[in-house]
């Protein structure tokens, strides 16, 4: 009997990482998160099989263009859809659109899809595959301190493939991390442990009921697997998420930083991140659901929070 090929799923590969651990990287992008964020800015990376995805100023709205479409899709899942004016030659286009609820993202429209406005986002790597590709940016890593982030989605919701992939990039020789929510079993963290240089640790909320409320999972495990990291030597960027009206209080942001004090030496950094409404086009390339939006926070707003975290004796920026 042939032996199964491990393979993993993936939406992007990311060149020239600057913001995804230290020195120059390149992030790879896995499928699939346990997470429901409703300020998401990889809304893509959350459905654990291949979307059909659409980008609406490729569409070229022109009678050939859409009738390829149109006639590639057997399930009826593609109508025509809204005008718009082309910027260039102020033509009266009229696109596509994708009829959610009979699209099974087949992908045949995107095979014919030239301008590239369909197209699947989701593609399966073996292991061999995706670290060929990680290794041919080698030498940005070798010159500036750099290495391979395993990001999501959640990476740890395709544990073997991680595992697998931090292994052979470890026989490299290459710096590694991992980007998690840590909303995973210890049994698969303690997995990828020795795999893994340096960890970049989302923390969002440090009340169990309103992080499920808000984001579809309780904080014990999250806040757990922190602890434990932290009592094994590893490594950890701790991120948070600034979102208004969720977890930009004093009082949860005073009891983040204990919690980050409680975990000692094992924090090298803190950061910050304050919401952004990026995600907000990318929920309609993949979905007819409104998207709620928030507030940027303040520059000085943000000034104020890593003032309070700094309170703790921590290192805190704002990313």
């Amino acid at each position: 009997m042939e032996e199964k090929v491990l393979t993993g799923k993936l939406y992007d590969i990311q060149g020239f990482s600057v913001q995804d651990g230290t020195g120059v990287r390149t992030t790879a992008f896995l499928k699939g998160c346990p997470l429901r964020c409703p300020w998401c800015h990889s809304p893509e990376s959350q459905a654990f099989y291949p979307q059909l995805s659409w980008i609406s100023m490729r569409c070229q709205g022109t009678e050939l263009c859409k009738s390829r479409c149109l006639n590639a899709c057997t399930k009826g899942a593609l109508e025509l859809g809204d005008t718009r004016e082309d910027a260039v030659s102020g033509a009266t286009l009229q696109m596509v659109h994708v009829k959610r609820n009979l699209c099974d993202n087949c992908g045949d429209c995107a095979e014919v899809c030239y301008p590239g406005a369909l197209y699947i986002c989701g593609k399966d790597y073996t292991v061999e595959e995706l670290v060929k590709r990680l290794l041919q940016d080698k030498r940005f890593y070798e010159r500036s301190g750099g290495g391979v982030t395993i990001s999501g989605g959640e990476a740890l919701s395709q544990p073997e493939f991680v595992l697998a992939v931090l292994k052979r990039l470890k026989e490299e020789g290459i710096h590694t991390a991992l980007d998690t929510t840590g909303f995973a079993s210890w049994e698969t963290v303690e997995k990828v442990m020795p795999y893994v240089d340096l960890f970049l640790y989302d923390l969002k909320h440090m009340d169990s009921a309103k992080h499920k409320a808000v984001v579809a999972v309780p904080n014990e495990p999250i806040l757990e697997n922190a602890r434990k990291i932290a009592a094994a030597g590893g490594k950890m960027q701790i991120r948070i998420p600034v979102i208004p009206m969720f977890n930009n209080d004093e009082e949860n942001i005073r009891k983040t930083a204990e919690f980050c004090k409680e975990l000692g030496d094992a924090v090298e950094v803190i950061q910050l991140l304050p919401y952004h409404n990026m995600g907000v086009t990318k929920y309609l390339r993949i979905s007819d659901e409104p998207v709620a939006e928030a507030t940027t926070p303040s520059d000085e707003f943000m000034k104020k929070l890593k003032r309070i975290m700094e309170e703790y004796d921590l290192p805190v920026t704002i990313h």
